[in-house]
């Protein structure tokens, strides 16, 4: 697992993370991007699963956590993801009904 982060336009964080999002590798992810929020004030967050293989409830938790977070700062979130198995898992989790979902950073608009 691998998680870069980088911002697009103001006060928006992009986590783009890599490889498998488990148990494993939730902590850190879940760490790593509450520090760069809060220390960054960052209004908005975009998770970049487009290279993520493999993700299990773990990672539905480290998304949940983030939306809590990020909505309670007035902000939004969105996911990135053109992976079927991460798509069947964050749509069998109800995530789509809350958060909404983009098939590439592209089609992200500029306020979410």
């Amino acid at each position: 697992m691998q998680v870069n982060f980088f911002t697009k336009g103001a006060d928006c964080l992009v986590a783009k993370i890599s490889g498998e999002l488990d148990h494993h590798a939730a902590e850190k992810i879940r760490n790593e991007t509450d520090t760069r929020i809060i220390r960054g004030r960052v209004r908005n967050l975009i998770f970049d699963f487009t290279d993520l293989n493999f993700m299990d409830s773990s990672g539905i938790g480290v998304v949940i956590g983030r939306y809590k977070l990020i909505r309670s700062c007035g902000g939004n979130i969105a996911i990135v993801t053109g992976n079927a198995g991460v798509n069947k898992l964050l749509t069998m989790s109800g995530i789509p009904g809350i958060i909404k979902i983009y098939p590439s950073l592209l089609d992200v608009p500029d306020v979410i």
